[in-house]
Order: structure tokens, then sequence, then C-alpha cells
């Protein structure tokens, strides 16, 4: 079997991004036991306290946050979310926003009760905003990556096509085709390290992914309407800095939704990130990292 060192690659990811590399950093595994018993995994990076918490979106796991933490150079915690990376899935496969955020409030707690932001991408950015709705204490200043709640099935039809593909493959060089197939602003090498932290190698050399297959999860309530309905209302209880990072290339957000996010949340600040798609942080990471940077200078 294919051996897995979980940090080897991050000289990989400095090199593809055009940063300086001065060294491994920084960066362990943690894990701690949360509400309900669920064991939830994060990457602490840097020897301090940490200043921010990242939150990857479905079907990711902390390690999407690499090249963003690189080039940040802060100490942060960067979160697997219940049914993601290392951290156990949900019994009820119930990975709504709003049914995980008691959870990773628990995470945050513990490991980062006095980050000065909380960034989350995707169905992370939705459970961002829940958190700051639920828990203003724990979120300063709040950053969503390419996300609000009024994404939908058809506005995300591509990416629940990928989620809704096979479980496992023959081997590693299929389910790699198949992503890249998914995934067309995004490099094959970022691609490859991507597949070997998402996903894993069984003993027969078949791969299967290491998130909570998407058919099993409850993306919609029991009279069909959408599991982000309740959001927008939940957007307008947030009072602190938000800035709202769209890509430029592709996007599940369209200009209705931008209105209604600045009309629920006045306050916010939106940015589109030219080239980038759905995935910022894996298609303009260094982009990402300056645009954190100034979420965490913004006054409260």
């Amino acid at each position: 079997m294919t051996v897995y060192d979980e940090f080897s690659m991050l000289v990989d990811n400095a090199t593809g991004a055009g940063l300086d590399w001065t060294g491994p950093p920084s960066v362990e595994r943690r894990s701690t036991v949360a509400p309900g018993g669920l064991v939830v995994s994060s990457l602490r990076w840097g020897d301090g306290d940490p200043e921010l918490v990242l939150l990857h979106g479905g079907a990711q796991n902390s390690h999407t946050w690499d090249t963003v933490a690189l080039a940040l150079g802060r100490p942060l915690v960067a979160i697997d979310l219940p049914g993601h990376g290392h951290s156990d899935w949900r019994p009820d496969h119930d990975y709504r926003p709003g049914a995980m955020v008691e959870v990773v409030a628990a995470a945050v707690e513990e490991w980062a009760p006095g980050a000065e932001a909380v960034v989350g991408m995707s169905l992370g950015g939705l459970t961002a905003l829940c958190l700051a709705a639920d828990r203003p204490d724990l979120v300063r200043r709040l950053g969503i990556v390419d996300v609000t709640p009024g994404t939908d099935r058809d506005k995300s039809e591509s990416i629940i096509d990928f989620m809704s593909g096979p479980d496992d493959f023959e081997d590693f060089d299929s389910m790699l085709a198949y992503t890249i197939g998914h995934n067309p602003h995004r490099t094959e090498e970022s691609l490859v390290r991507g597949l070997r932290h998402n996903a894993r190698e069984l003993p027969d050399g078949r791969w299967m992914w290491r998130w909570d297959p998407m058919r099993d999860w409850k993306m919609t309530d029991e009279d069909g309407s959408s599991a982000f309905d309740g959001l927008w209302d939940r957007l307008g209880q947030v009072t602190c800095p938000v800035h709202l990072w769209l890509g430029g290339s592709w996007s599940v957000v369209d200009d209705a939704d931008t209105r209604e996010f600045l009309n629920r949340c006045p306050q916010a600040e939106v940015t589109t990130v030219e080239g980038a798609g759905h995935s910022i942080q894996g298609s303009r990471p260094v982009e990402l990292a300056a645009l954190v940077d100034k979420l965490l200078a913004a006054g409260c």
C-alpha cells in the first residue's frame, strides 16, 4: 500500500504557489471529543495562540487550506468538519450547517477561543455563519468563501454530481481522472495532493473517499425545502465584520444572492477573485490569503 505522510507534500504546496520554502512549518494534527461523542480532528499551525479558524467545504478536509496557511504564516486551526477528513462520521448522516454548529463550536472553544476570525468555504462557510449567529463570542470577524444561504441544488449541480459519484475506484489513477474532470480550475498537481489527503487506499488496492458519501446526506428538509432556507434569517443576526469572497470564473452565488446577502448583512464587504473557481483556496490561494489578512485588519 502507498505510504501516506500528510505533511510531506507541503513543500510542493509552497513551490506550486511561488512561496519561499524555508523548511517544514510547525503543524500538527490534534483531536478532541465533541458533544455526542464525535471525535473531531484538526490541523494546528504555528506555535502561538491561534488567530484564525478555517472550515472547509463539503467533500473536502482541513488540508484544502495548506497553501493558504503557508502564505499567511499565522498561528491558526483548520478543522475537519464531521463526516470529513479524520473526523468521525455522524451516525445520522446529517451534515446541514445547523446540525454541525454545536460540534464546531465545541472545537473552536477548545482550540481557538480567542481567534480574531473564522473563515469558512461553501458548507464550511454556512456553518461559520451559523456559528457567528449562535456564538458571537467565538466569531469576532467572519469570512465566507463562495456561498450564501441562496445556494441551492441547481446552482451547485456540478458539485453535487461530483459528490454523488462512485464511492470507490479501481486505482488512484481512476480516481484522479474522475476528479480532474470535475475541477477545471485546478492544476493536476494540486489535485494529486488533494486526493492523497481526501482518499485512502484499501487493502485490495482500491481507493475510497474519506468523507461520508453525499447520497446519504440530509440536504433537504422533510417538506422538500432547502436545508439552507433558515440561514438568511441567521445571517441577519450577525453583527461582526463580514467579508464574502466569490469565484470570478465559476461561482455558486448569483447576483440576486449577493444583493440579498448585502440586504441582510449591510456591513458585509464583497470581493470577486478573478480567475478563481468555487474553491478559491484551491485555485487562487495566495490571493485568498491576502484577503484573509485584510479581514483580520478590519475593525470590530
